[in-house]
């Protein structure tokens, strides 16, 4: 039994609680309550092989992979004026930031303070007041970026934004491109990556393209390629390719591990197989979100917002030659 740095609780079904309904088991390995257990199923939280659970009562088989997205504590919401961000947009209805890599966006294993929600919650307290619509440990949130990640993410600051938001999420009207800067050379000029995400069954802490994961699509265009990327100190010549990638749907490292699982990871990406190069710091993924499109939840009219690559970034594509 882990707990990974998402803050997800994983184990593996013994056969002491073969047979048992789920919400029970996940209260006994878990130490949650009853109705917490049940309420975290209820909101999709809790997966057995990389499937979310429908049925509380379900009972378990020994040998299937539990994975439980932990709640967090209510002391960790606690506002912190000190976390860094840019805003870029903001009205009565949401605030649309540009998330500097480092920052984790919500609280999870190992991360309890100095998150972009308690960055958000300083400076916008009613932000807080969605906890009664959407998940208390993440008012407002409907996406995210991982740690490694800089970009514009937004940030629902009413329920009618929160609604209206995860209604174009769920029907995958929200724009989102990413710019990113991948091992070896994509030999098209375009393509698609169709193939679901899920969970990895060897490694559970990572996700992986499974039959049993959910349903997931990444376009990408080549925006340049470079045969020769010098790696750091080394002077080591790498190939890259620098990747515009558009999201169709939005899995958890759904980008890192389509681009690995063609054979291009992103580079910085140690997870899933690209270690930190080229000039990139250790931790920083050369992934950036560069622009977001919604129809805005309150007038309807589509809206667009982008942002350059970070200092960093640019910083590594102007140590290389094409």
């Amino acid at each position: 039994m882990t707990t990974d740095p998402s803050g997800s609780f994983v184990a593996t079904v013994p056969q002491t609680l073969a047979g048992v309904r789920v919400d029970r088991a996940v209260s006994m390995l878990t130490g949650l309550s009853r109705s917490e257990s049940a309420a975290l199923v209820a909101g999709g939280r809790v997966l057995v092989d990389g499937r979310p659970v429908v049925q509380r009562s379900a009972p378990l088989a020994a040998g299937s992979q539990l994975v439980v997205e932990l709640p967090e504590e209510a002391d960790v919401l606690e506002p912190d004026p000190s976390v860094p961000f840019e805003v870029v947009s903001e009205d009565e209805d949401l605030v649309v930031v540009d998330k500097p890599a480092g920052v984790v966006v919500h609280p999870g294993a190992g991360t309890r303070g100095g998150t972009l929600i308690a960055g958000l919650l300083a400076r916008y307290p009613d932000i807080g007041a969605l906890a009664s619509v959407s998940d208390p440990v993440r008012p407002g949130l409907v996406h995210r970026l991982d740690k490694g990640t800089s970009g514009l993410l937004v940030v629902a600051r009413s329920a009618l934004a929160y609604r209206s938001l995860v209604a174009q999420m769920s029907a995958r009207t929200v724009g989102r491109r990413y710019l990113a800067l991948v091992a070896g050379i994509v030999p098209d000029d375009r393509g698609v990556v169709d193939a679901p995400v899920g969970r990895s069954a060897r490694t559970p802490t990572r996700m992986a393209v499974t039959p049993a994961g959910r349903p997931a699509r990444t376009r990408y265009v080549v925006v340049e390629r470079y045969d020769r990327l010098f790696g750091g100190r080394d002077r080591v010549d790498r190939p890259a390719t620098l990747l515009t990638c558009i999201l169709e749907t939005g899995r958890t490292h759904q980008i890192r591990v389509h681009l690995a699982a063609i054979g291009h990871p992103v580079v910085g990406d140690d997870r899933y197989g690209a270690p930190a190069a080229h000039g990139v710091a250790p931790g920083r993924l050369f992934l950036h979100a560069t622009e977001l499109s919604i129809d805005h939840p309150a007038s309807g009219v589509r809206t667009t917002w982008t942002r350059a690559l970070p200092a960093d970034l640019r910083a590594v594509l102007e140590g290389t030659t094409s």
